[in-house]
């Protein structure tokens, strides 16, 4: 029986459509979050780190670098999975044995279930320890040849790098369409359910739609990391540790991503929480335990170890041709938001602070309310 996976068809942004728009589609439907970028009132939120440079003038998307917790999943779960089936399999296997029986009955059944599934444990546990290595390794070359797209806040314009040798593409801020998509099917396993953020514009020279997709966890991570470039095209977010260090773990002086240093920062987190009361002790043995698990510093080490390769391969950015574009601007040539923008982002905040539970999608309707759709 094979797998009917859900549809997630792009939107056709020939169609003049705006932020409050849902168009809906078998197994799922797609949420308008722009033309114009109104408040959606989430918190502005770069989960999955899809945030690369984030500066004075302008923001990367999609120009984010390698995390450790990569590095955790490719280690961390072949063994893990080992330990399971070599370790703690022959234990349960003894304890099943020694029902109605003394205790001799405990060593015989665990060491003869242990002799039996640790060499298969070691292969198994090798051969998905392998295949995890090519994937990270596929996925490190990939982030070598990311071109992230621009979104510069003082011209309040973004630029998109299509590839191919091709000239990068500027089109204004407020123009750029947002969506989130939300879909789902049902397979062999049961529903599955699938959430992504797209953008998409329209090229003014050839009329070609362009389309940046990103799969996210759920929907309130999609909305979030959409809020993350909202928000800071409008001022109202100015570092990534904004949006992507809720909890305090980037301290002045760090580098610009995470490594050794995110680790000590939450070693030391957690001891103040528990001095303090906050947490008790059974979380800080768990968090103990679940990184000795992960290999403690390894995932880290190699995490610094896989950015400063990428740095030194001179990873692709923007081309060359949009340096000066990319500069920053005298305040007093900062492009403004037009005075529809404003008008309409005010009435979505007021409507908002009245029924916060209301869904965003109905409050940008409401807002739109009595204005003219153009193409």
């Amino acid at each position: 029986m094979s797998a009917k996976q859900p549809q997630t068809p792009r939107p056709d942004m020939a169609q003049p459509h705006r932020a409050g728009d849902i168009k809906p589609f078998p197994g799922g439907k797609v949420s308008y979050l722009s033309p114009g970028p109104l408040p959606t009132g989430a918190a502005p939120l770069d989960f999955n780190q899809a945030i690369g440079e984030v500066n004075d003038a302008y923001l990367d998307f999609g120009g984010s670098l390698p995390t450790p917790f990569t590095w955790q999943v490719t280690l961390g779960g072949p063994f893990i999975s080992f330990l399971m089936f070599a370790f703690l399999l022959p234990l349960i296997g003894g304890a099943i044995g020694i029902y109605g029986q003394d205790v001799n009955a405990f060593f015989l059944v665990t060491g003869l279930v242990f002799d039996e599934v640790f060499t298969q444990a070691l292969v198994v546990c090798t051969l998905i320890l392998m295949l995890a290595l090519l994937i990270k390794f596929k996925f490190h070359f990939k982030f070598r040849e990311d071109v992230p797209t621009r979104f510069h806040r003082q011209r309040r314009e973004v630029a998109f790098a299509p590839g191919g040798g091709k000239p990068p593409i500027i089109v204004p801020w407020e123009s750029v369409a947002a969506w989130v998509t939300q879909a789902q099917g049902a397979t062999q396993y049961g529903v599955q359910r699938q959430y992504g953020l797209g953008l998409g514009f329209i090229d003014p020279e050839t009329g070609q739609q362009h389309f940046l997709e990103l799969p996210q966890p759920g929907m309130p991570l999609a909305m979030g990391l959409w809020e993350s470039v909202r928000a800071y095209m409008e001022y109202e977010v100015h570092t990534r540790e904004e949006i992507q260090d809720p909890h305090g773990l980037h301290c002045p002086g760090d580098p610009p991503y995470e490594g050794v240093h995110t680790f000590h920062h939450a070693r030391r987190r957690l001891h103040r929480r528990h001095r303090e009361g906050e947490i008790g002790l059974f979380k800080v043995t768990m968090w103990y335990a679940w990184h000795i698990l992960d290999l403690w510093t390894i995932p880290f080490h190699l995490a610094e170890w896989e950015i400063r390769a990428i740095q030194k391969a001179e990873r692709k950015t923007l081309p060359a041709s949009l340096d000066a574009w990319s500069q920053p601007l005298p305040e007093s040539e900062w492009a403004q938001p037009s005075e529809e923008l404003k008008r309409l982002s005010a009435k979505v905040r007021a409507v908002h602070k009245q029924n916060p539970r209301r869904p965003i999608t109905a409050i940008f309707a409401e807002a739109y309310e009595n204005e003219t759709l153009t193409a």
